[in-house]
């Protein structure tokens, strides 16, 4: 029986399992083309008959490698590598919806995927109904349409904090014959593992705490093998009809759980190109090789900040689930009892200027359009990645105008609240 490896262990060993005399580490195959000896083998591998590589555009051996890693890490049966979490996120829905169809998604997501879900995928014919997370399963339920074809959430909201809870969208999403396709890329799977609680598709920025250390950009698209599209084989006939583009080949007879992430690569990848460098993935495998001692760190810094915040009375609130006075306290403990990520959402007593005067007075802790890496940064959405959104849209995805995300760090815990105080001290 094959020895079921803890999460520590895979973070360092899952992925790449070199043979003898090969190279201990990753290899960076940096290469765009890989050479076969007569024509028909090659002939094989486009008509999906056969395994291997041939373009780095569809596969690479350093990419794949990567991929097995966070497959492993999440328990999917596969996983794809993709430039950015902006394409990772456009990809899994891409990959199931085409122009007359529609998505339901939660409105406590990242302000770029509100964007790509609400605007552009309008512009290709994919309609969005976004809903309140918080609304009950027959308000959730009423946004569904027949052509809906996928539920999408966040596990912890970027920038809001909010906690998902992926067993009632997983409910109301197969009662519809849809996925559930859950963004967990603040927790990780260190932390969370949504397929555990239902979910069918995972997605994550591996820009933020997988890579660790803001080095790249990349994104990755996992699948549990647990959605049966045949089932449901009349909303998903790109997977369980015949693919005209290679000779009549139905993904589900052919692959089987591997199915949608087959489909992934041989339609979107090839046609659209969104694929990491090799090089890119080389440095995220670096810093998923220390996944699990960093989000400890992260969420054991965090705890602290949240709580010195809570009390200060120059701060109007904090959400951080670690706080036991959290709306979404009882959700954490259910879904990440080992704790949550290292970004607090707050808002300061005063006006959006007030915000303004305590980040410019910060020294150690820099504004970045970045979140989730080892060092403490911070944000204001509204006036940043947010800021092409009203007021009135900015509430309506969650997003406060005196919001505040703080991503905090894994340097020394008393050298960041020193960092804060003394730029609270600023603002009276």
């Amino acid at each position: 029986m094959k020895q079921k490896l803890k999460p520590a262990t895979l973070c360092v060993q899952a992925g790449w399992q070199p043979k003898n005399g090969e190279s201990r580490v990753l290899p960076i195959i940096q290469s765009t083309t890989f050479k076969y000896d007569n024509t028909e083998e090659m002939a094989d591998l486009f008509d999906l008959k056969k395994e291997g590589y041939f373009y780095t555009r569809l596969q690479n051996p350093t990419n794949d490698a990567v991929a097995q890693k966070i497959a492993a890490l999440e328990g999917g049966v596969g996983a794809v590598l993709t430039s950015s979490g902006q394409a990772a996120n456009f990809y899994a829905v891409f990959n199931i919806c085409e122009a007359g169809d529609h998505i339901v998604t939660s409105n406590e997501i990242y302000g770029g995927t509100y964007n790509l879900f609400g605007v552009t995928l309008k512009k290709l014919g994919i309609e969005c109904t976004f809903v309140s997370q918080e609304a009950s399963e027959e308000e959730i339920s009423a946004a569904f349409r027949p052509n809906t074809k996928a539920l999408f959430g966040e596990t912890i909201s970027n920038p809001g904090c909010q906690i998902l809870d992926i067993e009632k969208f997983a409910r109301i999403a197969h009662q519809h014959g849809v996925p559930l396709i859950v963004d967990n890329t603040f927790p990780t799977p260190i932390n969370c593992r949504p397929f555990e609680w239902g979910a069918d598709i995972v997605t994550h920025s591996t820009t933020k705490y997988m890579d660790g250390h803001a080095t790249q950009v990349g994104g990755c698209v996992v699948d549990s093998g647990n959605f049966d599209w045949d089932a449901h084989a009349d909303k998903f006939p790109g997977l369980t009809t015949p693919d005209e583009s290679y000779h009549g080949l139905t993904y589900t007879k052919a692959f089987g759980k591997m199915a949608y992430t087959t489909k992934l690569v041989a339609q979107l990848m090839r046609d659209l190109g969104s694929i990491p460098a090799p090089q890119n993935s080389f440095l995220l495998n670096i810093g998923l090789e220390t996944l699990h001692l960093r989000v400890p760190r992260h969420c054991e810094n965090a705890q602290r900040v949240a709580e010195f915040l809570a009390q200060d009375e120059r701060v109007a609130w904090v959400h951080y689930s670690g706080l036991p006075t959290d709306k979404n306290h009882a959700l954490a403990e259910k879904y990440l009892p080992n704790g949550s990520c290292g970004v607090i959402a707050f808002g300061l007593k005063g006006d959006r200027q007030t915000a303004i005067q305590f980040m410019d007075s910060l020294r150690m802790i820099a504004i970045v359009t970045h979140v989730a890496d080892a060092r403490t940064c911070v944000l204001h959405p509204a006036s940043h990645t947010h800021r092409q959104l009203s007021d009135e849209q900015l509430r309506e995805a969650g997003v406060a105008p005196d919001l505040i995300r703080l991503s905090v760090g894994i340097e020394d815990c008393g050298d960041i609240l020193s960092d804060i105080r003394q730029a609270l001290d600023k603002i009276g």
